[in-house]
């Protein structure tokens, strides 16, 4: 085994850095001997450095991030401070002054992902975020690495855990979506500000990350459509267990039937019972992968927390230092498909309609004229009602996005239609 110690510089120390370094402490022994040669924290660059951090040396503290990652000796670098700025500054000196990188940063990888890994290959360093996306589940590898030989052709999962407790509440117990949400903020599910978690920022940024490594083609957060699941209501999923299904915020990434383009996308859906996606409860991830040799495979588990995001961030950092001490690489960058990513209006699914409507003869009958001049063919027709007023749900075969669209334009200028009460996909069949 090599004497002279990896050396590693932590950005961050909060929840995930601090769980980085308290396993690099405890599990010394065991990672050296998995590497081939001891690792030593040799810097941990935080915002304040008067607070009490147990298990690590004052002395490694500094609050100069920018001087930590020029050192000429750290070998590896670690970010686990998120957001774009300083972060993607801060990786990029890191790797121009001879350091491989591992990063929790999802935001940064969704957005700046290519200009990372052109920097790494100019450099000659790694750059590795297993732990961007579904925590502790290993997928960015699987993905990157164990399916390299073989075509995905759609990844749909669970990729955020605060809303899928928020909809595992509300399904099993009948909540509103805000009791839901207060419940998952007392339990310290969801922040104080949940906008990116509910609003379908955070999964978005998942899904990019995603997609591109599946399709071997760029694609950045702007790409992927996004729909929060504020607007889910008790209503929509009476109606979905009456189909024999339950709701998800999903994260979509697949490829073209003719294999001539992909989409990404995130939003509630109605999924079947019968699909391994539906009984994922609390906050947990899982994600569904569908490849042409290896046929139907998912990952399942935690998708966030220190420890759990801390497992991907050291499993990341094993490989890097390995990479390290036999002089190679780790997989960059795999882009040359270079497939156009469709606009949302192109995807094809069934949909799920509520409409409000005056409970009179031939309403329905104006309905159906409406979906059959825009294409969209009815599978299934559930009408209810009572004095003067009457609920109509409608449910689809598939159909593309752009066609449902212009079907509910039209169904709102109806002088019958009182109101579009909600419109929910339905996928995993």
């Amino acid at each position: 085994m090599r004497t002279r110690p990896l050396k590693v510089a932590l950005l961050g120390c909060g929840v995930v850095g601090s769980e980085v370094a308290r396993i690099m402490t405890t599990h010394a022994d065991d990672l050296a001997a998995r590497i081939g040669a001891p690792v030593e924290l040799a810097g941990v660059a935080v915002r304040r450095p008067d607070r009490v951090r147990e298990g690590i040396d004052p002395a490694l503290v500094t609050t100069d991030a920018t001087a930590l990652v020029k050192r000429g000796d750290i070998d590896v670098v670690v970010e686990v401070i998120g957001g774009i700025e300083p972060a993607r500054t801060l990786i990029t000196t890191a790797m121009e002054h001879g350091a491989s990188v591992v990063s929790a940063n999802k935001a940064l990888l969704a957005q700046d992902g290519p200009a990372l890994h052109a920097v790494a290959a100019g450099q000659g360093r790694d750059l590795y975020y297993e732990a961007a996306v579904a925590g502790a589940i290993p997928l960015i590898r699987p993905l990157r690495e164990s399916l390299a030989g073989d075509k995905v052709n759609r990844v749909l999962g669970i990729v955020n855990g605060t809303t899928n407790f928020i909809l595992d509440a509300m399904d099993s117990t009948g909540a509103g979506y805000q009791e839901a949400l207060d419940e998952a903020t007392a339990l310290g599910y969801a922040e104080a500000d949940p906008t990116a978690d509910v609003e379908g920022f955070d999964a978005a940024a998942k899904a990019a990350i995603l997609a591109g490594i599946a399709f071997h083609t760029r694609v950045r957060l702007d790409d992927v459509h996004r729909e929060g699941m504020t607007e889910v209501t008790a209503a929509d999923f009476a109606s979905a267990k009456e189909m024999g299904c339950t709701i998800k915020l999903l994260a979509i990434c697949e490829r073209a039937a003719d294999g001539a383009s992909v989409t990404a996308r995130v939003h509630p859906a109605m999924i079947p019972l019968s699909h391994p996606l539906a009984n994922v409860r609390g906050a947990y991830n899982a994600v569904f992968v569908e490849a042409e040799a290896a046929g139907q495979l998912m990952f399942y588990g935690p998708g966030a927390g220190g420890a759990p995001t801390a497992s991907a961030v050291l499993g990341d950092l094993v490989a890097v230092c390995r990479n390290r001490l036999g002089g190679g690489r780790g997989p960059g960058e795999s882009a040359y498909a270079a497939l156009p990513v469709s606009p949302m209006g192109e995807v094809v699914t069934r949909y799920h309609i509520s409409l409000d409507v005056a409970d009179k003869p031939g309403v329905l009958a104006q309905v159906a004229t409406v979906f059959a001049e825009h294409g969209v063919s009815i599978d299934t027709v559930r009408q209810s009602g009572k004095d003067g007023e009457a609920s109509l749900v409608v449910v689809t075969h598939r159909a593309s996005d752009a066609a449902l669209g212009g079907t509910v334009e039209a169904l709102r200028k109806l002088d019958t239609v009182r109101g579009v009460a909600s419109i929910m996909r339905v996928e995993g069949e």
